[in-house]
């Protein structure tokens, strides 16, 4: 799949499936093959007259349905990066850690213009299809590399001192953090996700000796279950995934 993508729901709401137009989709359901003209609201049927609605991706669709190179960033997590940093339309974004691509795709699509770096080939390559397939390769640019390199090499980046906001997920991420405030224009902010304590204290303590005031949050997060015996928060499942730390030049 290297275009932008729709979501192909079934009637019953049970299944959902990631197809681009042109491709066919092969279940016990039936086949159908996604229309070059589909838009989202169309209906569109298996041979077997199963229907299907075409939707437009949304944020968890993206999460539910991009290929993984590993733990992506979880919607909570990326919904505190951007509240906590107020990125928006027009930011540009240095980002490290690409991973499978959910922060970088979800800040594209608020129409921030993001360079992100990726040390793994594979993962980066990964990266590279989810991006077309949310239809963010025009503001997502998945480079393979780390970008402390990129830092030193003075033609890797455009304005290397002008982005709104860095964001870090690796675990080398206070080295880059001491350089913020060379890189971020005054106001910005750099946001770090660890999933450790000692990674997190790390990254704190390289905002201080660059000056900057750190706020670290643990992400936690229970879902709630309502029965005829009561309510309360659910058993199953990991409530808390990381560490987040913030810091504004």
């Amino acid at each position: 799949m290297s275009r932008r993508a729709f979501l192909l729901a079934h009637a019953d709401g049970d299944r959902e499936y990631l197809r681009a137009p042109g491709e066919e989709l092969h279940t016990d359901l039936g086949v159908l093959t996604v229309p070059t003209d589909a838009s989202p609201g169309d209906r569109v049927e298996t041979h077997l007259g199963e229907p299907f609605v075409v939707r437009e991706l949304r944020g968890p669709d993206l999460f539910a349905h991009l290929d993984r190179t590993g733990a992506p960033m979880m919607p909570r997590d990326v919904g505190l990066v951007v509240g906590h940093t107020g990125a928006c339309a027009g930011d540009r974004v240095l980002d490290a850690g690409t991973g499978t691509g959910i922060l970088a795709v979800s800040l594209g699509r608020l129409g921030a213009d993001v360079v992100t770096y990726e040390v793994d080939p594979e993962f980066a390559e990964t990266a590279r299809e989810n991006v077309r397939v949310a239809g963010v390769a025009d503001r997502v640019d998945v480079r393979t590399g780390d970008v402390r390199d990129a830092l030193e090499d003075p033609d890797a980046l455009e304005d290397p001192d002008a982005f709104d906001l860095v964001t870090l997920d690796t675990a080398d991420a206070p080295a880059v953090v001491r350089r913020a405030p060379e890189l971020l224009v005054p106001g910005g902010f750099v946001a770090v996700y660890s999933p450790f304590v000692e990674g997190t204290r790390e990254a704190a303590a390289a905002a201080r000796d660059a000056g900057m005031e750190p706020t670290t949050y643990e992400t936690i997060q229970r879902e709630m279950e309502f029965s005829e015996r009561g309510s309360r928060p659910s058993t199953a499942g990991v409530g808390h995934t990381g560490y987040l730390t913030f810091a504004r030049r």
